[in-house]
């Protein structure tokens, strides 16, 4: 039996990327199913990965620091038994070359098909099933239709034969900050000073090649180029453009991510000064050629500029699509809590276990989202949709030593008290560190916010997209408080509901939060709905 190939899958929630933190083996180890083998760090979090099948390691996909994405090879196995080759054990496999993130295996060994883009599967059955759950590798074996070799690739060109790796990558590897400014690809319109440069290139030669560059970046009504990445789309519709109407680099035209990254620069350029705008949208004639763009800014006196490193950065984003995207309103009322305080206190006595503040309106939460299902939602902007949930994924807002997560426990409509008070509790452990499970920060379907651990009241906050929704509880303080006509001393929060106004009205939001308020000023009320 050849050796396996476990190929990086995808980390979810758009995540295509991480960084090796450590490998927790080294070539020649034999691992067994779900075994974790390696520390990676995304965009979200630090997670650890296990490994789908039982074998000997042989091969290694990369050096620590290094960045792989979904769809490479992460780590090569050998039959328990074989002989591991010397050579591949002292060193790392090229997975890290471009050949693996489009699927393509090693004709050396058997050749994989693909269950899901840039996932490989070997074609021979797993002896061993794995438990744990990665996107590409499900817990049964499932046959898969294989591509031609000849067939064009889903995440850009396939690497001819001899071709090296530096040739073929594609450019939508280097973005962001630590991308050169002075990278070129096809497609990417950064080539177009360096073609007109081409020596014995007449004045006319070079206007026409400046032309043709341009032209790939210009918008046209009526072009339908294919595009088959959803990233693709999404960072079109995220600029405000449609990907399908530029001209795709790729094979048959297809619009790969540097061709979009590329028309974005230049929209940049343009709003910034430095170049003129391509068309938006279509113009026969070829605007004038975006101009280099500007040494970055010297600090002022005084000012420091920091860099954000991969997570801020992606949290960053995430904030300005939701903001951009989602027509948020918020409500928000004070209630008093003093029989919540004291339901809590007798559950503790009456069980000798602890039952926390999260837990307690977690549950209220659950019960009033089966009341309102609009908000345990999302909104699909393509098809103009509201998508409803059947199950509900709850996202626990946490403030992290990597900065702002939100960690989801899954399926807690199914959950005792006792059951979601432990879930709550085991990713708040993880929160303290940072490190999360793959599954542990996708899915979510509604948001819990308890900012009051900050000592606040309340906060107008950002909904976590593609949620519909999110409730926050404020700290709890004593103060004065109408109580059967008189004046008494009660401890009072505040709670506040952000929601998507495109799922539903004012009203539909108001009615759970009253709904909430209820069960937390008189706690005994929802047991008719357990």
């Amino acid at each position: 039996m050849s050796a396996r190939e476990f190929i990086l899958p995808d980390l979810g929630e758009g995540l295509t990327e991480a960084e090796v933190v450590a490998w927790l083996v080294a070539p020649g180890d034999e691992v067994s199913v779900d075994q974790p083998v390696v520390e990676l760090e995304s965009a979200k979090s630090v997670v650890q990965l296990p490994t789908p099948f039982a074998g000997v390691v042989e091969s290694l996909g990369g050096e620590v620091g290094q960045v792989l994405h979904a769809g490479q090879v992460l780590m090569r196995l050998a039959p328990i038994g074989a002989e591991v080759d010397a050579a591949s054990a002292g060193e790392t496999t090229d997975a890290a070359a471009p050949a693996a993130a489009v699927g393509v295996a090693s004709p050396a060994h058997a050749e994989p098909v693909a269950a899901e883009p840039g996932i490989a599967v070997p074609t021979e059955a797993a002896s061993e099933e794995s438990g744990a759950v990665l996107i590409g590798y499900g817990t049964r074996t499932s046959a898969a239709t294989a591509r031609s070799a000849s067939a064009p690739s889903r995440f850009g060109r396939r690497r001819s034969d001899g071709e090296t790796p530096e040739a073929s990558e594609p450019a939508s590897s280097t973005t962001g900050p630590d991308a050169p400014s002075d990278a070129s690809a096809p497609g990417t319109g950064r080539a177009m000073d360096e073609t007109a440069e081409t020596e014995g290139l007449g004045h006319d030669d070079e206007t026409r090649a400046l032309a043709e560059a341009h032209a790939a970046h210009t918008l046209e009504h009526g072009r339908h180029s294919p595009v088959i990445s959803p990233i693709v789309r999404r960072l079109a519709r995220e600029h405000g453009f449609d990907a399908s109407e530029l001209l795709g680099s790729g094979p048959d035209g297809l619009v790969v991510r540097a061709d979009v990254e590329a028309f974005i620069t230049e929209l940049d350029e343009a709003r910034a000064g430095r170049g003129t705008a391509p068309a938006m949208p279509s113009v026969s004639s070829v605007a004038a050629t975006p101009s280099a763009p500007a040494a970055p800014a010297a600090p002022r006196a005084g000012e420091q500029r920091v860099p954000l490193d991969r997570m801020q950065r992606a949290a960053a984003a995430h904030f300005t699509r939701s903001r951009r995207e989602i027509p948020e309103a918020t409500v928000w009322m004070d209630v008093d809590a003093t029989e919540l305080l004291a339901a809590r206190r007798q559950l503790n006595a009456a069980t000798g276990e602890k039952f926390g503040i999260t837990a307690l309106v977690a549950r209220f939460a659950i019960a009033g989202l089966r009341r309102h299902p609009s908000l345990n939602a999302s909104f699909d902007a393509d098809r103009n949709e509201l998508v409803l949930h059947s199950g509900i994924n709850l996202g626990l807002a946490a403030q992290t030593p990597r900065g702002l997560l939100v960690p989801v426990v899954h399926g807690v409509e199914r959950m005792s008290l006792r059951e979601l008070r432990d879930a709550i509790e085991a990713r708040t452990d993880q929160a303290s560190t940072g490190a999360f499970p793959p599954d542990a920060l996708t899915g979510g379907t509604f948001t819990l916010n308890n900012y009051g651990t900050l000592g606040v009241d309340g906060s107008a906050a950002i909904i976590n997209h593609p949620e519909a929704a999110m409730l926050g509880i404020g700290r709890l303080v004593e103060r004065p408080w109408v109580v059967d006509g008189a004046i008494a001393v009660r401890s009072v929060t505040e709670l506040t509901i952000s929601f998507d106004h495109r799922v539903c009205d004012g009203a539909e939001a108001a009615a759970f939060l009253t709904f909430i308020a209820g069960c937390i000023e008189r706690p005994i009320s929802l047991l008719a709905d357990l």
